[in-house]
């Protein structure tokens, strides 16, 4: 019989992390997150389908990043209200019902709809976060968050690779009827491996979320990571929205396909966010923070001669890619360490500051190569890396 532990108490340390769990809600955080994405390399394929115009197609995305916002300011807190176990498993079961919406949809608006359900329930990955960073001992914390956190990079990036790979050989509807087999799976496994935890804050539903605001007013060190993680994924999302316009245009003119073998190179950098991880054990927590501030502004040399060069192209990735995973494991490091009891909402209001300065790096990048092309999109990302790593260096020079 499956015999479940118990984490006693919020801010209380299990004594360890088993290697197993910790991967096994390392591939779940990817499988979560990577739902978001895989209508990205469809959008063609799908428009055509179900008879929409590409405009109509695009609601998609913007259905599932309007989800995953909705969750991280409503779901998350929950995590230190309710049980942490129950509600993982809950929110994976919606997300597996929300992916097999979309994969029997025969129209736009049961498409959007599983593609709400499951952007809104894909935030348990933000709740496993915690849960790692809970259960782990205090001198492993670093390196149990940057696994697990290379997951939910790898899954962003990976998802639109597999995506398309599937498509190829079943179809759009089969990417999504993979996606839920997935989730079911991983959802199965967890449910007999997660322990069971005893986290209350004692608070009503509206104070937790009132709470959310104000641990974000009194937390000087939570506004800074969160404009960190801002500038962070606004500098992800500049280059990442712009990519594709790059390398479908002469001299490359690839497809969609060798376009999304791009994100193999994003993925290959999304796994510092271990090295970083294990630095932040050993008290170099500030350094892998500079380091990977640095690295985002470095990467804007070789992406400016991007039209020129694949091989610049894919030096700037693999740096970008390390930069913003390093200081996104950084951040989280950080944030952990400033309220046990109070994870899950340091968590929303972190992740929420990460999504917004995401979706304005993703409008400012559109608008940018409109206007001039990749040149512009180096300077937009440039501008973004440079301010994270200012407003960095003028904290450490404040205090």
């Amino acid at each position: 019989m499956h015999t479940t532990h118990t984490l006693p108490h919020p801010g209380h340390e299990h004594g360890g992390l088993s290697p197993l769990l910790m991967w096994l809600m390392t591939v779940a955080t990817g499988l979560a997150v990577a739902g978001n994405y895989y209508a990205q390399p469809l959008l063609p394929e799908i428009s055509r389908a179900l008879g929409i115009s590409a405009a109509s197609a695009g609601g998609i995305v913007t259905t599932a990043q309007l989800g995953y916002a909705l969750g991280l300011l409503l779901i998350v807190p929950l995590g230190d209200m309710l049980e942490r176990r129950r509600l993982i498993i809950s929110m994976m079961l919606l997300a597996t019902a929300g992916l097999l919406i979309s994969a029997t949809a025969d129209s736009i608006s049961q498409l959007l709809l599983g593609t709400a359900l499951a952007g809104v329930c894909s935030v348990v990955a933000q709740i496993l976060l915690p849960l790692g960073a809970s259960l782990a001992a205090e001198a492993e914390r670093g390196r149990v968050v940057g696994t697990i956190m290379s997951g939910l990079l790898t899954g962003i990036l990976l998802a639109r690779t597999v995506a398309g790979t599937l498509a190829d050989l079943g179809g759009w509807h089969t990417v999504y009827w993979c996606g839920a087999a997935g989730m079911l799976l991983m959802t199965v496994v967890l449910a007999r491996q997660l322990p069971v935890s005893r986290v209350g804050s004692g608070l009503s539903y509206p104070q937790l979320l009132r709470s959310v605001l104000r641990l974000f007013n009194e937390e000087a060190s939570l506004r800074l990571r969160g404009l960190l993680g801002a500038m962070a994924f606004a500098t992800f999302s500049v280059m990442w929205t712009s990519l594709a316009f790059l390398l479908s245009a002469p001299p490359f003119s690839f497809s969609n396909s060798t376009i999304g073998l791009f994100g193999l190179a994003g993925a290959a950098g999304a796994m510092s966010a271990n090295i970083v991880g294990r630095l932040s054990d050993r008290g170099h927590g500030p350094l892998a923070t500079r380091l990977s501030l640095g690295l985002m502004l470095l990467a804007w040399l070789p992406l400016a001669l991007a039209p020129h060069s694949i091989t610049a192209l894919l030096v700037g990735i693999l740096l970008l890619d390390l930069g913003v995973a390093g200081c996104h494991v950084s951040n989280q490091g950080a944030i952990y360490r400033i309220r046990p009891e109070a994870r899950n909402r340091l968590t929303s209001a972190y992740m929420t500051s990460y999504f917004i300065g995401g979706a304005v790096g993703s409008l400012a990048s559109a608008w940018a190569y409109g206007h001039w092309g990749w040149t512009g999109v180096v300077v937009v990302g440039a501008a973004c890396s440079l301010t994270g790593l200012s407003a960095w260096e003028l904290s450490r020079t404040t205090r």
